[in-house]
């Protein structure tokens, strides 16, 4: 008689500086849109969970916000929810920009975590911009380094090595239960994925400091009488100007930003949404902690 396979599963976090496409590679292992995305950095301001479900294993990934050194209190907050996550995880794949390279930044992430114990798997993204003798180069100084136990060249836009990544992850994971449901990709409550959509919205349609600068709180989420999923939102901005910027001539600002979000939000939930969107000054809001418990991080024990 055969004895079952055993059943691999376990925790993963990525890490990285900004914009090395953490959340793209989230996105493309769940084959699902579970994070925010933008070309701006510092899109991620919370640990986000996605579920990869295998034939025999479940991988558990952890998006985490771009380390950086940084002295605005939001941005240390986000460092910090970061790193909290390297003792926890029973892997840490490191990602770097395979265009640009081991810079000063990556250094910075390498020093931030070297007293983790958590076996490290080195990712170097966006290969598709590169030649291959330049990937060798990089492949061959992060050798030198001596501190990841693999090293793995993936492009997460394009949607190559996601096969190859997915078992090398599970190869590091102990034998553990099916933490999640089959149907289950993420753990994060839907007006926490609402509340993403629309500032990722934001980060699109605004340039400047003004996407930045920006909290979105779900203050309601009620299904009508009529199946219409009724949503009011509340964007937090630090300035009247900002917040003008927001608005934009005659509010067309605000309605794009709830006409794409709303459409989004449709699809995630399979009914006609009514979303409504308020916007509010709270002046330098990202330099007073208890504003950003309150705005960004409302479950979190940081």
């Amino acid at each position: 008689m055969n004895q079952p396979k055993s059943f691999r599963s376990g925790y993963t976090s990525i890490i990285g500086r900004p914009n090395v496409g953490k959340s793209t590679l989230l996105n493309r292992l769940v084959a699902q849109k579970v994070a925010a995305t933008s070309n701006r950095p510092q899109t991620t301001r919370n640990k986000i969970t996605g579920v990869v479900h295998l034939k025999g294993a479940q991988i558990i990934l952890v998006d985490t916000p771009g380390i950086h050194p940084t002295k605005k209190t939001l941005n240390e907050m986000m460092v910090q929810a970061s790193l909290s996550t390297c003792a926890d995880v029973d892997l840490i794949l490191v990602l770097i920009d395979a265009v640009e390279g081991f810079v000063e930044e990556d250094e910075f992430v390498l020093k931030s975590m070297e007293h983790a114990k958590t076996p490290k798997i080195l990712v170097i993204n966006k290969i598709d911009l590169v030649e291959k003798p330049k990937l060798l180069t990089l492949i061959s100084e992060a050798n030198d380094k001596s501190l990841f136990k693999e090293i793995i060249p993936v492009s997460a836009l394009k949607e190559d090595g996601m096969e190859p990544l997915k078992e090398l992850i599970v190869r590091y994971l102990p034998e553990g239960p099916e933490y999640f449901p089959k149907e289950m990709v993420t753990d994060c409550t839907e007006t926490f994925l609402f509340k993403e959509i629309i500032r990722e919205k934001i980060l699109s349609l605004t340039r400047l400091e003004v996407p930045h600068s920006v909290a979105v709180i779900v203050e309601n989420m009620e299904e009508q009488v009529n199946g219409v999923v009724k949503i009011d939102a509340t964007l937090y901005t630090e300035k009247a100007s900002q917040k003008k910027i927001l608005i934009g001539q005659g509010g067309n600002m605000l309605k794009s930003i709830g006409r794409i979000s709303r459409k989004e939000i449709e699809k995630r939930l399979g009914a006609q949404v009514y979303l409504k969107l308020f916007v509010k000054v709270k002046p330098n809001w990202r330099d007073q902690k208890q504003a950003v418990k309150e705005f960004v991080y409302p479950h979190d024990s940081l």
